[in-house]
């Protein structure tokens, strides 16, 4: 690393998620080089399950050389997902195609897979990913900001960009105190695994693997239940939200058990109930969904230090954007970056800027997590058969149908002026 605020502008990156690896790959597509990244695992193995990207989001990937090609064998085919109620009655579909030629394809896929190639895409880059480090402090000052790992080394930058996560220890230099995520109230059990042979030619089973790519979801009282075919039908995914009242002060990831998933699917459609037992144990988890209050502020104090990713602003699964609003931080941080030139001595504007292109739109997008829980768990199905459509996902051109990169562009001075008249640049 460069001595802080010394050209060219120095940037440290903690944590190798999307977020991370998303502000890396695209400072370093603005030609802000000088930075490097520390992921705290050793290794990065390709774990996980289903993850979604929408349109706003995977509009990005096309910038990053030949990633949709590579991404394209093995994300999800299927445009269009079957509702039924909890005992298996089909209710309605609803279709993705008309959204997919007017604001491009969703990528949904096996988050480990595809983080894979993002994470290869970057060290193809030559950006320097150190794997294995642990920081155990952030500091910061008017010129610089830094980390202290476990090794007790310390690092210093221009600017800090925190993207490890819900339990980030940037937290508390940007808050000023320790804060501690809280209990949602509901869980999910999720899966993925191969898809058993005797699926393809079971009566129970063979509609979900054996025509292409399928997804299906099944809505009951405080449950529902999502399942997708993948690769053809060779690869299953679930995921089952439920209420959940577990302490999660320590932890909330789980290894789930088939035993509890079944009881909680008791008079449910046996499709279900098959998917689950035929879910090898070692591939099921239990994940406490946990939230954070809105944060006042993603930006520290010195404004050397930000918050990016679910270490900001942790997403309901529901929203089906928490991986899109962290992609979306990084490209619009490395636009406001760049308008400064790489000049270090201004990194507290650029992160000003970017805080006030980002915050009300996350916010606003959080917000649609809580919406579709409630819309598919507190359901009226005394209206739904009547009205089916009321199942379907809100699909909004505000959230999807947006270039967060030439957004960012456009309003930049606008949001920089602002800031100007508000006295806080």
């Amino acid at each position: 690393m460069t001595p802080p605020s010394s050209p060219p502008l120095s940037i440290i990156i903690i944590g190798a998620g999307f977020a991370g690896l998303t502000a890396a790959i695209e400072c370093h597509r603005k030609g802000l080089t000088n930075l490097v990244l520390f992921e705290k695992s050793p290794s990065l193995s390709p774990l996980g399950d289903i993850i979604s990207f929408g349109q706003n989001s995977s509009r990005i990937f096309t910038n990053w050389g030949n990633l949709p090609d590579l991404l394209s064998p093995i994300i999800h085919k299927a445009d269009q997902v079957h509702f039924h109620d909890s005992s298996g009655r089909f209710v309605t579909t609803q279709s993705f195609k008309e959204e997919h030629l007017a604001w491009g394809e969703r990528i949904n896929g096996h988050r480990g897979e595809i983080h894979s190639l993002v994470y290869s895409h970057a060290l193809s880059l030559g950006i320097p990913i150190r794997l294995g480090v642990t920081v155990t402090k952030y500091f910061e000052t008017p010129s610089h900001a830094g980390v202290v790992t476990s090794s007790g080394e310390a690092h210093t930058a221009d600017l800090v960009i925190a993207a490890e996560g819900i339990r980030s220890k940037a937290r508390t230099l940007i808050l000023g105190e320790e804060d501690h995520p809280l209990p949602s109230g509901y869980a999910v059990f999720r899966s993925w695994f191969p898809t058993p042979p005797s699926f393809f030619s079971s009566p129970l089973t063979s509609h979900l693997v054996s025509r292409g790519d399928t997804h299906n979801a099944w809505i009951g009282t405080d449950v529902h239940f999502l399942a997708a075919s993948i690769k053809n039908g060779k690869e299953i995914s679930w995921v089952c939200t439920h209420v959940d009242t577990s302490d999660i002060s320590e932890s909330w990831q789980f290894p789930g058990s088939k035993p509890a998933a079944l009881s909680l699917l008791q008079n449910w459609d046996p499709v279900v109930k098959e998917l689950v037992k035929a879910t090898p144990e070692e591939r099921l988890f239990d994940y406490k969904l946990v939230f954070r209050d809105p944060l006042p502020t993603f930006v520290s104090p010195e404004g050397r230090t930000i918050l990016v990713g679910d270490a900001a602003h942790p997403f309901l699964p529901t929203s089906i954007q928490g991986a899109s609003q962290a992609m979306e931080d990084g490209v619009v941080l490395a636009v406001c970056l760049d308008r400064i030139k790489g000049d270090g001595t201004k990194v507290k504007e650029a992160v000003r800027v970017w805080e006030g292109l980002r915050y009300e739109r996350v916010h606003r997008v959080q917000k649609t997590g809580v919406t579709t829980r409630e819309q598919w768990h507190k359901a009226d199905w005394d209206v739904i058969w009547k009205e089916p459509e009321v199942l379907h996902l809100k699909r909004e051109g505000w959230i999807l149908d947006f270039d967060s990169e030439r957004d960012a562009e456009e309003r930049y001075e606008r949001v920089r002026e602002g800031l100007v008249k508000e006295g806080r640049l």
